[in-house]
């Protein structure tokens, strides 16, 4: 298998002992995941669990008047679909595939039986779950109380994390909704990026151009999510891809 198709390029996936992955492994399902792609819609029983490798997956709350906004976003760092192993089988958020690439699916019983052999599977999902929760209530405190600008360079920099790109396809429609504000606003706040010279945009596509610089820009949510899920899972060996 080409190493750019491994499981092990999913951080979960990889940090398992061979023997533990070994147990499930050739009930992987390699999936291509395209743009814009609903993987779970609120409500609807979740029928597989996702591990993303070059893929990014986007969970939006959707108000009754149609607005909406993420309220995280899975990638390559953890799983899609919590849900079924915290003891339920919805969720009332919809999951949409935020950049395109490829995903492990995993079915829900193979999931289950996995998980309730309590070894390091399970110490590994309960770990980012929490790490999962942390990012979700910082995007609550960053949308609400940061400026356009600092929660642009923050969700800029977690999806750079997640995938070794330094351009990336994305539309300022598809920003707005992820962040939550107006269209007008994220023109706005990329154009000082750019004329700062920390991002080049052109329709559909913004390029990261200096990332310290991002970093800046930030406001603290961004670090404090990536130094939680670096403290949950900081003990668990990642085996070499």
């Amino acid at each position: 298998m080409p190493a750019l198709y491994s499981p092990e390029n999913n951080f979960l996936l990889a940090a398992l002992p061979p023997a533990d992955l070994a147990a499930f492994a050739a009930d992987l399902e390699l999936v291509p995941l395209p743009l814009g792609q609903m993987l779970y819609e609120p409500g609807t029983q979740l029928r597989h669990v996702y591990f993303p490798t070059t893929s990014i997956v986007s969970l939006h709350y959707v108000t009754e008047s149609g607005a909406s906004a993420e309220t995280a976003g899975v990638g390559n760092e953890g799983v899609l679909g919590v849900s079924l192993y915290m003891g339920g089988d919805t969720t009332s958020s919809s999951a949409v595939v935020q950049t395109a690439g490829h995903a492990y699916r995993l079915e829900r019983g193979l999931l289950m039986r996995e998980f309730n052999r309590a070894g390091a599977l399970q110490q590994l999902l309960l770990r980012y779950t929490q790490a999962l929760m942390t990012q979700m209530a910082q995007s609550a405190v960053c949308n609400r109380h940061h400026a356009v600008e600092q929660q642009l360079c923050r969700w800029l920099l977690l999806t750079m994390d997640r995938v070794p790109l330094r351009e990336l396809v994305m539309t300022q429609e598809l920003v707005a909704s992820m962040l939550g504000v107006r269209r007008e606003s994220v023109t706005e706040a990329a154009g000082h990026l750019q004329d700062a010279g920390y991002i080049r945009y052109r329709r559909g596509h913004i390029g990261v151009l200096d990332r310290k610089g991002l970093e800046a820009r930030a406001c603290e949510c961004y670090g404090v999510v990536k130094k939680e899920l670096t403290r949950l899972l900081s003990d668990v060996r990642h085996r070499p891809t």
